[in-house]
């Protein structure tokens, strides 16, 4: 949706237990987290711009939960590939952190390994869109998203 995102990928990170399945990972017991891996060309949208996005489309206050869904698969955390973006990352956190009534608690950390995500788990929306959980939860996300940065939005998405 976003122009100048090239792929994103589910997938799970964050954690300690290798080449972790979707179960594994709603156990609690592997330590990762449901991530997206975002792809971009930085000369049609940086990282600011995608931080932007991220901090608009969840609550970073919430302690493991986003809304009905709970445990630690489901923090608030951006993982990082080089120290460039981490200062990035930090330095947008701190000055946004006033905006909030709570502390925000998105854990950020270097990325040790990426898991890809089994394929029944990727491209969910588009392929449940008429679901309850995308009908009531990812859908107003999206027009939400869609309102606010219609700027970075790509016009002929399919």
């Amino acid at each position: 949706m976003i122009d100048g995102v090239v792929n994103v990928t589910s997938g799970y990170a964050g954690g300690h237990t290798a080449n972790p399945t979707y179960e594994e990972v709603c156990t609690d017991s592997t330590g990762h987290a449901e991530v997206v891996r975002i792809e971009y060309d930085a000369t049609k949208v940086d990282l600011i711009r995608l931080l932007e996005i991220f901090f608009e489309m969840h609550d970073p206050t919430s302690i493991n939960r986003q809304g009905e869904d709970v445990g630690t698969q489901y923090r608030s955390i951006i993982l990082y590939d080089n120290d460039s973006d981490r200062e990035i990352v930090e330095d947008y956190v701190n000055r946004i952190r006033a905006n909030y009534g709570k502390e925000i608690v998105t854990e950020i950390k270097r990325l040790d390994k990426f898991y890809e995500a089994e394929n029944y788990h990727k491209d969910y929306y588009k392929n449940h869109k008429f679901e309850s959980y995308p009908l009531f939860v990812i859908a107003p996300k999206i027009k939400k998203i869609e309102k606010e940065f219609q700027n970075s939005i790509k016009q002929n998405r399919s």
